[in-house]
């Protein structure tokens, strides 16, 4: 292997020079960022700053502005020039994207749910009939398990709680095998105590499975508590990249602005 193919494929992330408009509004503007596979990154800033069009377009689900821009993950195009490569769908294949409402079907039980993470390998009519293997049925209980929702396997997940939810999400992607997890507002739904117990889970999956996880939060607090580092973005660019240990009050307060008021859960920062 190349020391360049070696380079990119240690790189969870490399987005250069990426803008996207929306009308007259400038989302991103000229934003540039590298991850590597084993980070534990967030996404800061107020409202419309840009941080979850910029986590869109890393999965490739928002297209760029066409010009330079260009999104690689693990060394594979994504989009570049405003266009989606061709093969998107391997590079997504690695990925667990999670998201704010879940992303579940409420009339399937959640073990069903979690087993939709096997579908990119097997063939399309076991998957569309549920004739799952024994190895994978026993992969989805093992990862219900591992995010402490087992008891609840059979369950509709329309039934479930805003928390029971989200860590099913995170089993599916735990089945899914996948190599990083990339999560848009996970916890804004949740109430204090299931926030902490999903957050728990990703740092669990980042130091112990050494997977890459690049998450958008609104919580400030839960961003220095639980990502060694910190993107912050404010009007489409970046305020702020480094430890969360250097994010200062002086610093959010110039990232935020009045919204520094709303921007923690739990207390304001001294």
């Amino acid at each position: 292997m190349s020391s360049k193919a070696a380079a990119d494929s240690s790189r969870l992330v490399l987005a250069r020079d990426v803008s996207k408009t929306f009308g007259q509004r400038k989302a991103l503007d000229g934003v540039s960022v590298e991850v590597a596979s084993g980070e534990m990154v967030a996404l800061i800033g107020p409202s419309g700053s840009g941080k979850s069009t910029l986590l869109r377009s890393i999965t490739g689900l928002q297209t760029i502005d066409p010009g330079k821009g260009v999104i690689e993950v693990f060394g594979r195009s994504v989009q570049k020039n405003g266009r989606i490569a061709g093969d998107v769908r391997r590079t997504r294949a690695r990925l667990g994207m999670i998201f704010q409402q879940f992303n579940l079907v409420g009339r399937l039980s959640l073990f069903s749910n979690v087993m939709l993470g096997a579908l990119g390998r097997v063939p399309f009519a076991a998957g569309l009939f549920g004739a799952w293997s024994r190895e994978d049925k026993m992969r989805a209980m093992a990862a219900l398990h591992r995010v402490g929702v087992s008891d609840y396997a059979g369950q509709r997940a329309n039934t479930l709680s805003g928390g029971q939810q989200q860590r099913g999400a995170i089993a599916r992607a735990l089945v899914q095998g996948a190599q990083a997890i990339l999560a848009d507002e996970p916890v804004a739904s949740l109430d204090p105590v299931s926030a902490r117990k999903v957050m728990e889970q990703l740092v669990e999956l980042n130091q112990r499975d050494g997977l890459g996880v690049i998450v958008t939060l609104h919580q400030v607090d839960y961003a220095i508590r639980y990502c060694q580092r910190v993107i912050a973005l404010k009007a489409g660019r970046i305020a702020y990249d480094g430890p969360s240990s250097g994010l200062d009050k002086p610093t959010l307060i110039e990232i935020y602005g009045p919204e520094i008021e709303d921007a923690f859960w739990e207390g304001d920062p001294t």
